[in-house]
């Protein structure tokens, strides 16, 4: 077993399963050309990267440091699309220079564009007021949210692009993440056609982000990726013809690639029961997964040290000195200390969010391949954290 092996606390991610979930991804579209982004926001380790490259995905990145960890490992420029929002000038012509293709998000980036770098080709984000997502932190789309061009600014951009000599050759949205219906997306694409003929001209790509809803237990619902192909192949396929044009279809998929992939693994530190409350707590805490605390988010959480037939009622908590709770009220088996305790769905924005509060190293992370465990980053020491304090050493002494 992986904590028997790397020790705890530890994310496990099954390559198989990535696999599996990017093949059923692209097997539910039927367009001339479909090209999947893979946001690396989600999970950006390099083994991970690697891993999409070879499975033919191109990448979608977000900072200045994300195009340079793709290039590194291997993608090209024109498989890069970089979709920042509120980033400077100085780092959008960095972005530039690399020859990556950049969503502009803001009226001002725009126009520094066309300032800038007239004849440039670049895609446009809009936010098309559509309020949709399983959390308000995680939606994006609405009237409210930082992200994007108002729907409602085209026949500005419109006269910008005019005026500025600007290229527009993709039209890019993303209303939120964990989006259930597929009929959202349907009439997110009504809305994104709409805002695309003012600019058929130069337009080679209609990109609509993601946000595709994943089981987080047994009996919960997930975005039926199937009917939403269907519905949106044939969509996309008509409008391709009523405007005499073959575009691209992109995609941005994240947590859909990776999310059930992956597993947190942390030890049971004690178990306290207090006048109301059984609590098991983990050697572990919000620094390395902070979802729960951060977005109410639901973790499946199984003990697969104990093969006890009773079952208590427990509060996982983590040894942060805040309220740092995983779950309440969930059915355990009797759990002891030196249980290892399992997070599911602990692939995407787990790892990815962590950090050193409390003085805890980040954990390590472990990939299942079809040969064994690979160990593809080490966990974080108290050394590694004192590695810019100048003669760290000599001041502990």
């Amino acid at each position: 077993m992986a904590a028997k092996e790397f020790g705890t606390p530890i994310y496990v991610y099954d390559a198989e399963a990535i696999s599996a979930k990017y093949s059923k991804f692209i097997s539910a579209f039927n367009v001339p050309s479909l090209k999947v982004h893979y946001a690396c926001k989600a999970l950006s380790n390099p083994h991970i990267l690697k891993l999409m490259l070879s499975l033919g995905s191109h990448i979608d990145t977000v900072s200045l440091n994300e195009i340079r960890l793709a290039r590194a490992v291997g993608f090209s420029s024109n498989q890069i699309i970089f979709t920042p929002n509120m980033i400077s000038a100085d780092e959008l012509d960095q972005a530039i220079a690399w020859n990556v293709q950049v969503n502009v998000g803001s009226i001002r980036l725009l126009e520094h564009i066309g300032q800038n770098h007239p004849g440039l080709s670049v895609g446009i984000r809009i936010n098309p007021h559509i309020m949709a997502g399983g959390h308000k932190k995680i939606s994006t789309g609405h009237i409210d949210s930082k992200f994007g061009i108002s729907i409602h600014q085209l026949p500005l951009i419109k006269r910008l692009v005019q005026a500025l000599d600007i290229k527009v050759s993709g039209i890019h949205m993303h209303n939120g993440s964990d989006i259930i219906d597929s009929h959202v997306f349907m009439t997110a694409a009504d809305i994104l056609f709409n805002a695309a003929r003012d600019f058929v001209k130069d337009l080679t790509y209609l990109d609509f982000g993601s946000g595709f809803k994943v089981k987080y237990f047994d009996q919960d619902v997930e975005t039926n990726i199937e009917k939403l192909g269907n519905l949106m192949s044939k969509k996309f396929n008509a409008y391709c013809d009523e405007i005499g044009k073959k575009l691209s279809l992109y995609f941005e998929p994240g947590k859909y690639l990776v999310s059930e992939a992956g597993y947190f693994l942390a030890q049971c530190n004690q178990v306290k029961q207090t006048t109301s409350t059984v609590f098991i707590g983990l050697n572990t805490g919000f620094s390395h997964l902070i979802r729960p605390m951060f977005y109410d988010a639901h973790h499946e959480i199984i003990n697969l040290s104990s093969t006890s037939k009773d079952k208590r009622v427990y509060t996982i908590v983590g040894q942060i000195c805040e309220t740092d709770t995983f779950a309440i009220n969930r059915l355990l088996p009797e759990t002891t200390p030196g249980d290892i305790i399992c997070l599911k769905n602990a692939g995407a924005y787990c790892f990815e969010m962590a950090s050193n509060y409390n003085a805890h190293g980040r954990p390590a992370e472990i990939l299942m391949e079809k040969d064994g465990l690979r160990l593809i980053r080490n966990a974080e020491t108290f050394d590694d954290m004192m590695r810019l304090v100048p003669n760290f050493d000599t001041v502990l002494t």
